[in-house]
């Protein structure tokens, strides 16, 4: 029991330090505007790998971004390797120069985000489907832009502050 309490503990010491920040520095001088990058027609290749390093599930998601001036609805459709399928909608609202709030189904209370230069903080907690009902994590969403066309996305999970794995996704606009 001692072992598998030092593994946890040594589990959640590190997936806390190995996060990015928003305040990192920039690696180009690319500025990143989310209403204009996720407006249109994209797709996103993505998997869930956990924090022993096992990839469990791989996806990809087609988007459509509608944007009115002052909000954006995303509409990901997803679709996993083991053939099952996935609707979440997102309408997020720009707050100010660099905020973002946000609400999909599932998300608990709003999710908020910042924007720095290329880069895009998010941040929510989300009760996740799994088989046999829900299952609630908060990410940290970390996405960079890339290109004018590409976006890189590593987002950490957790469950009560422990680590549970990370998405990588890669945006392509078509």
């Amino acid at each position: 029991m001692k072992y598998i309490a030092t593994v946890v503990l040594l589990l959640f010491i590190s997936g806390c330090g190995l996060k990015p920040s928003i305040d990192d520095p920039k690696l180009s001088d690319a500025q990143l505007d989310l209403e204009k990058f996720l407006v249109g027609d994209l797709v996103a290749y993505g998997q869930f790998q956990d924090v022993l390093g096992n990839v469990s599930r791989r996806f990809v998601v087609d988007i459509t971004g509608e944007w009115d001036g002052s909000n954006l609805k995303l509409t990901e459709d997803f679709e996993y390797s083991d053939g099952t399928t996935e609707q979440r909608i997102w309408y997020l609202k720009k707050v100010g120069e660099q905020g973002w709030s946000g609400t999909a189904d599932g998300v608990i209370g709003e999710a908020k985000g910042l924007e720095n230069g290329d880069t895009f903080y998010w941040n929510y907690t989300i009760d996740l489907p799994v088989p046999d009902g829900t299952m609630r994590v908060t990410f940290d969403d970390y996405m960079w832009l890339i290109s004018n066309d590409r976006m890189l996305n590593k987002a950490y999970m957790s469950k009560f502050g422990v680590p549970l794995g990370e998405v990588t996704i890669m945006f392509e606009k078509l």
